[in-house]
């Protein structure tokens, strides 16, 4: 599923009716706009936001820079996406770090959006910036929900702090006093949630509140739910005065309602976005890239980012070695599928390469044929991986019968290293590639 699949796309039509023209006139201008409209509207965005949207845009794209430009259309869209980039954020806020450690992050969200788990995720992104966290349970009611944060910071390897069903506020506190002792610099607290916002619990986070001042007041809200999600942050940051938003599943949000609402709503910043299951799968949100992405313009830093996340300095130079020396081999390949599959899901990555955006839904990717190849390397010996030229007709054999698959299958695997090969051969001895 492509991220904001469904608003990308429709966005994309409204303006695939004015890019070949040469001139734009008020009226086609103002019958883009409406496309833009119905697809904010359609993707679940808060109607007061889609109206100043619409109206910030339209006096913009009315002006004479556009009406008299050579090339109007790339201008209109340009408008809307620094007015997208406006109505996320502007720029990525950072977490405060307080003066005097630790600081002190205060986790809070609605039961089943994923806040137990973003504190795993939030301890492991902080862990690789070398900070030293401490997860607090301090949600008492939910079954489990210790024994849950117990999980997720052994997966995250940090600490958790626990003393059973106490005050939350007690736990809260003492805890602050334990990472000051132990040399935390950093506190996560995992406050209980309900299925849905009470008096209740609004009494205890505005307690806990009170006697830990927390740096950070982060809700974890569900991207897949919309406007409701929205509401949900409206609610709390009435209560808590929240500093910012962590939406979770960003990357099966095929709307975008959440994202480009938030802000505009509630005045507070998505700091952070969730992009997958795994506990690395965290990023800091960046409304310029998202805008780049809805539009389908790519999203080039995101990716370098994920590469750098994949493979290591080392992993990058020993491949560069091997390339120079031509001697990229199966175990390479496996290596590389592994990295690949770090990264995230195919048709997420194809979307962030400029001109790809909108063209991604088209692109037939098999997941399937990756765990196909993936077999059939695996049922090769460590000798045939690392010297496939000396895979002869027997061997292939087997090697199809190991893994579930034809000898065509194997064959064309052994073609594409071959291709591979060949080609890095050809960049080899072009000049100024530094090989």
């Amino acid at each position: 599923m492509a991220f904001f699949e469904n608003l990308s796309e429709k966005l994309n039509h409204a303006f695939s009716k004015i890019v070949n023209r040469g001139k734009l006139t008020s009226l086609e201008i103002k019958e883009a706009m409406r496309d833009v409209k119905m697809a904010l509207l359609e993707a679940d965005v808060n109607y007061l936001v889609v109206k100043n949207f619409i109206n910030n845009v339209s006096e913009k794209a009315m002006g004479d820079e556009v009406l008299k430009s050579l090339t109007p259309a790339q201008t209109v869209i340009k408008i809307v996406r620094d007015e997208l980039v406006n109505l996320m954020g502007s720029t990525n806020q950072k977490l405060e770090i307080s003066s005097k450690p630790p600081t002190v992050i205060m986790m809070c969200g609605l039961q089943g959006a994923g806040k137990t788990t973003m504190c795993g995720k939030l301890a492991v992104y902080l862990k690789k910036s070398g900070k030293k966290p401490l997860l607090v349970a301090c949600d008492i009611y939910r079954p489990a929900a210790i024994e849950q944060l117990k999980i997720v910071s052994k997966q995250a390897g940090a600490t958790v702090f626990e003393k059973g069903t106490i005050n939350p506020v007690k736990i809260a506190k003492e805890a602050i006093d334990f990472a000051k002792k132990q040399g935390f610099d950093t506190v996560i607290l995992d406050t209980a949630g309900r299925l849905h916002i009470d008096e209740q619990l609004m009494k205890e986070l505005e307690e806990i509140k009170k006697e830990v001042n927390p740096t950070e007041i982060l809700l974890t809200v569900d991207a897949m739910i919309g406007q409701d999600a929205v509401n949900t942050a409206e609610e709390f940051n009435k209560r808590l005065e929240i500093t910012g938003v962590i939406l979770t599943k960003l990357d099966g949000d095929t709307r975008g309602g959440a994202a480009l609402s938030i802000k505009a709503i509630t005045g507070k910043p998505i700091k952070f976005s969730g992009v997958g299951e795994k506990l690395g799968d965290l990023e800091p949100f960046y409304p310029d890239r998202i805008a780049s992405r809805i539009l389908g313009m790519g999203d080039v830093l995101t990716l370098i980012e994920r590469a750098e996340s994949a493979i290591s300095e080392e992993q990058a130079k020993e491949l560069e070695k091997k390339f120079r020396q031509n001697k990229f081999d199966f175990e390479d390949y496996l290596v590389q599928m592994e990295n690949l599959k770090k990264m995230g899901n195919l048709k997420d990555l194809l979307g962030m390469i400029p001109g790809l955006g909108s063209k991604v839904k088209a692109i037939n990717i098999d997941e399937k044929q990756l765990l196909r190849q993936k077999a059939i390397i695996q049922s090769m010996t460590p000798y045939e991986r690392r010297n496939p030229e000396v895979i002869k007709a027997s061997q292939r054999k087997r090697i199809a019968e190991g893994s579930g698959t034809g000898i065509q299958d194997v064959n064309q695997l052994l073609k594409q290293l071959e291709k591979s090969k060949e080609m890095m051969k050809q960049i080899k001895n072009k000049k100024g590639f530094g090989f």
